[in-house]
């Protein structure tokens, strides 16, 4: 019986499947040829020294720190020149051996040798760990004579920040210190920077809120080394990016004219330029030396810091907030003025004392000021006044209107730390406190007591928009490399002209009538004259058998119960160049304590007044320039430019 003959199409089938797989073998070969050849040929080099114990490596070569200067280019933060010893691991047998080798040319102590060796342990064995700085030329010659002995280790020239103006400008530049653990665990920033040992960082002020555009860019070399870690030449690099210079706008003669004024005492004063915002000064009192943090400051002097009741590390001007008292008067009558519950020439009557609801609010002069108009309130500064405006105004418009004029606002400066103060309303209240808003709130709100709380700088902001009628904005900053930085709030207040006339007036006169509060502290000079207005905060309540007795004296009390001092003003009256604002706390009196501060700063601003800004050193750097972290030579680095 025959059998049936066999289908062959499944056979061509197979046939096809076998040349297609085949061909892809074929075509996975050349693709895998042509890689050997490149690999093998092209890339052998690379691959062959990557072969022979990893001798291609990566350096970073930190950037030159931007320089910062005052607005007549006087610089004020520079970099100045450093030595440096620095270990790898990796490349030292024994790495206690070495640095005990070490220690018999530079200074070393057996904790400084144990601090070393800790260090290197918690970092990757490539990383380079500085062992000592801040040597001598004659140390770092010996190292380098003693290299063949010393595999590891490796003299560096680097930089290190220095402040020539520390105590004027601590508060306002801060200072730099090396990158921490604890720095790294806050940022999200992954430039490899911050991973070099000892690189500083801004940690306060300008320095850490202009940190990116001051550091720079790294370069970043591909060397060539050796088995014992020498570099034996350079493949390839990719170029960094020096840090950028800054101007700003503070005047270094009106700077030190305010800390000189203020003393020993613990003040601010701000300084503003009211037509385009510059901040002239920046003053908190007392200081402290930034360079003691650069390399790290010993425990008494961070004691003494500390500890001292002045709070000297505190920037007051930013972050210091206070009952304005009566330099919020303005702001009330303005208030007032634009809701149209008062008229200029209404007199009301003041017998020293008001009563609400079985509550006396007291006039600071007890027998009372008689019938007072809008002018005699501010030139004498009268609370009866002022308690009766508030109540008919209301809290809510006079708060905004403290908005308006820049207080219970943050202002955008580039310092850590700057409070918004309080303006308050019946919501804040109720929120915050869980209270509801009582009628004898509105009536301490209306003198600038009770809840209510400004800044230096929100004080000096609220007089030069006062003074120039603008939303002008407080400017710290003026370049930043080559960028000018914008100038900002030239367009008009929301406010009637003629309000603000009449709060200028009655300011006039609080430093220049002979009944004026200030009048002790104007100034004589013709067309410099000042006006302005003083206030005096009241830290401590004052009851009323004290009241009864007679209230004691500021001079009789412990000092951090003494009233705070405060004065604000703006000049020439007529043509409104500058403002200022000035605290002393627990001064007492503000006629007596801040208000001839004021004008003795006033006094240097105007004698000083150029508006220009002086020309910046040229910021190409040289090749050779030593704050460059290289390797360094057989011979002193050269001197700077």
């Amino acid at each position: 019986m025959r059998r049936p003959v066999k289908d062959k199409k499944p056979s061509k089938k197979m046939s096809r499947r076998a040349f297609i797989l085949m061909g892809a073998q074929i075509g996975f070969m050349g693709i895998l040829a042509l890689r050997m050849r490149q690999l093998g040929i092209k890339q052998s080099e690379q691959f062959r020294l990557l072969a022979e114990e990893n001798r291609i490596n990566l350096q970073l070569v930190p950037p030159t720190r931007g320089l910062i200067y005052d607005r007549r280019g006087r610089p004020i933060a520079i970099n100045i020149p450093i030595y440096r010893i620095q270990m790898v691991r990796e490349q030292a047998s024994d790495p206690e051996e070495v640095l005990r080798k070490l220690s018999q040319i530079v200074p070393l102590s057996e904790e400084d040798i144990s601090s070393v060796l800790e260090n290197m342990s918690k970092r990757r064995p490539w990383v380079p760990v500085t062992v000592t700085e801040d040597i001598t030329w004659e140390h770092v010659a010996s190292v380098a004579a003693n290299a063949p002995s010393l595999p590891g280790i490796s003299p560096i020239v680097g930089s290190y920040r220095q402040y020539p103006e520390a105590h004027e400008y601590s508060h306002i530049l801060g200072y730099v210190g090396p990158v921490s653990d604890y720095d790294l665990s806050k940022t999200e920033d992954d430039d490899p920077l911050l991973r070099i040992p000892r690189f500083q960082i801004g940690k306060n002020g300008v320095e850490t809120r202009v940190e990116k555009d001051l550091r720079g860019k790294a370069e970043i070399k591909r060397v060539e080394v050796n088995s014992r870690g020498r570099v034996m030449r350079e493949i390839d690099s990719k170029p960094g990016e020096p840090g950028k210079n800054l101007q700003l706008t503070v005047d270094n003669t009106v700077q030190k004219a305010a800390l000189d004024r203020i003393g020993e005492q613990s003040a601010a004063a701000v300084v503003v330029d009211v037509r385009n915002g510059d901040i002239l000064a920046l003053a908190s009192a007392p200081t402290y030396d930034p360079n003691k943090f650069v390399t790290g400051i010993s425990v008494p002097d961070w004691q003494a810091l500390n500890e001292n009741k002045y709070r000297p590390l505190a920037n007051k001007a930013v972050s210091g907030t206070y009952p304005p008292g009566s330099t919020y008067k303005m702001i009330v009558a303005l208030a007032a003025l634009e809701a149209g519950v008062i008229k200029s020439d209404e007199q009301i009557r003041c017998l020293g004392h008001v009563e609400v609801f079985n509550r006396r609010f007291h006039c600071w002069k007890r027998g009372g000021h008689g019938r007072v108009d809008l002018a005699r309130s501010l030139r004498e500064s009268c609370d009866v006044y002022y308690y009766d405006i508030a109540q008919r105004v209301g809290i809510e418009k006079i708060s905004e209107m403290a908005r308006r004029l820049g207080l219970g606002t943050r202002h955008d400066l580039p310092l850590p730390a700057i409070r918004e103060g309080l303006a308050p309303t019946k919501a804040w209240k109720q929120s915050v406190k869980g209270k509801d808003w009582f009628v004898g709130d509105t009536l301490n709100a209306g003198i600038g007591q009770g809840f209510t709380l400004a800044s230096p700088l929100q004080l000096a902001v609220m007089t030069a928009r006062l003074s120039a009628g603008t939303n002008i904005q407080p400017r710290l900053i003026n370049t930043i490399g080559e960028d000018l930085m914008p100038i900002k709030g030239n367009e008009a207040l929301d406010i009637d002209p003629e309000h603000l006339a009449l709060v200028r007036r009655g300011m006039f006169e609080v430093v220049n009538h002979r009944r004026g509060t200030a009048r002790g502290s104007r100034i004589r000079t013709e067309g410099m004259e000042m006006a302005g207005k003083t206030g005096t905060s009241q830290v401590r309540f004052i009851t009323k058998a004290e009241r009864a007795r007679g209230v004691i004296r500021n001079e009789d009390l412990p000092w951090e119960r003494r009233d705070h001092a405060l004065f604000v003003g703006f000049a020439p009256y007529d043509n409104p160049k500058y403002a200022l604002s000035v605290i002393v706390e627990h001064g007492g009196g503000g006629s007596k304590a801040a208000a001839p501060i004021a004008r003795d700063i006033m006094l240097a601003a105007l004698e000083r007044d150029k508006t220009g800004y002086g020309p910046l050193p040229s910021q190409k750097r040289r090749t050779d320039d030593p704050d460059e972290q290289t390797p360094i030579a057989q011979s002193p680095p050269k001197d700077r430019a």
